[in-house]
């Protein structure tokens, strides 16, 4: 029993991993941009289906995330500068302009890769288990544990020790005096949307090893993410990868223990939280 506890236990770290890669871009275009993407998720399955067709043409995994990062940043900049310019501020238009990108997306992805279930292939040193304390457990979760936390870290120091995160922080709090200074916000935002947008891209190529893609995969992605964030609180990195370790943890424990009520013990958490705290645990007035 305790084998398993542990098991569930390090299962549940390790989707908090891929969760917070990819609501971490989402909380950098909803929670700073106040940009309600609901195309995040359809990022990300696109992002998976590009990372998995590189990396089976090239054999190498690392051209196929960077490769998703990319072409996924490209559709970012389409769809912020494309689209989303014409209803800044109009967060009900962005809705419905968001979900109907993400519906354009998976008729795309269902014409190009068909309905099937792929999975991307992993590099020969991140196959197979590794002994820990007695539990062999995959070693290409622990890479994926390993890289949500490279990425929170990379991310904390973008926006808190660079002159480019202070303009995000600053434009973010007030467009029009950053604005005044000469400085162009606008562009500011597009890199952070495309970056935002680049993460789905990661998520979707590194999810896409272990938990495959498929066409509803999005959906399901999309409504995790909108937990973690809503449970961190918007804007909040720190709140990302607390709300991605709770929905992580509750997740394995749930399927275990609760499969008939697996997505109660997340929601049910989350809705206690906000009946306490609306803003999430970290969030703050815009």
């Amino acid at each position: 029993m305790g084998a398993l506890n542990a098991f569930q236990i390090l299962n549940g770290l390790t989707f908090a991993g891929l969760l917070f890669i990819v609501a971490s871009g989402f909380t950098l275009i909803f929670g700073l941009l106040r940009i309600v993407n609901l195309a995040h998720g359809a990022l990300y399955l696109f992002g998976g289906y590009v990372g998995y067709t590189v990396a089976s043409l090239t054999g190498n995994f690392v051209a196929g995330i960077l490769g998703a990062m990319v072409v996924i940043a490209i559709i970012g900049f389409v769809l912020d500068q494309g689209l989303l310019r014409f209803v800044r501020g109009y967060e009900l238009r962005q809705v419905l302009l968001t979900l109907g990108v993400a519906f354009i997306l998976n008729d795309m992805a269902l014409v190009i890769w068909g309905g099937d279930t792929f999975t991307v292939p992993v590099p020969e040193f991140l196959r197979g288990a590794v002994n820990l304390g007695g539990i062999f457990y995959p070693k290409y979760r622990l890479f994926v544990l390993a890289l949500g936390i490279a990425v929170f870290i990379l991310l904390w120091l973008l926006l808190n020790r660079t002159r480019l995160g202070a303009l995000i922080r600053a434009g973010v709090d007030d467009a029009e005096t950053v604005a005044a200074m000469g400085i162009n916000i606008r562009l500011i935002f597009m890199i952070t949307f495309m970056l935002g947008a680049a993460l789905a891209g990661l998520g979707g190529t590194v999810g896409g090893a272990f938990l495959t893609l498929y066409p509803s995969a999005d959906s399901e992605i999309l409504v995790f993410s909108l937990a973690v964030v809503i449970i961190g609180g918007r804007g909040s990195l720190v709140g990302a990868a607390i709300g991605a370790l709770m929905v992580g943890m509750l997740n394995s424990v749930g399927q275990v223990m609760f499969p008939e009520l697996a997505y109660f013990v997340i929601f049910g958490p989350m809705a206690l939280i906000l009946a306490f705290r609306p803003l999430g645990l970290f969030g703050r007035a815009a």
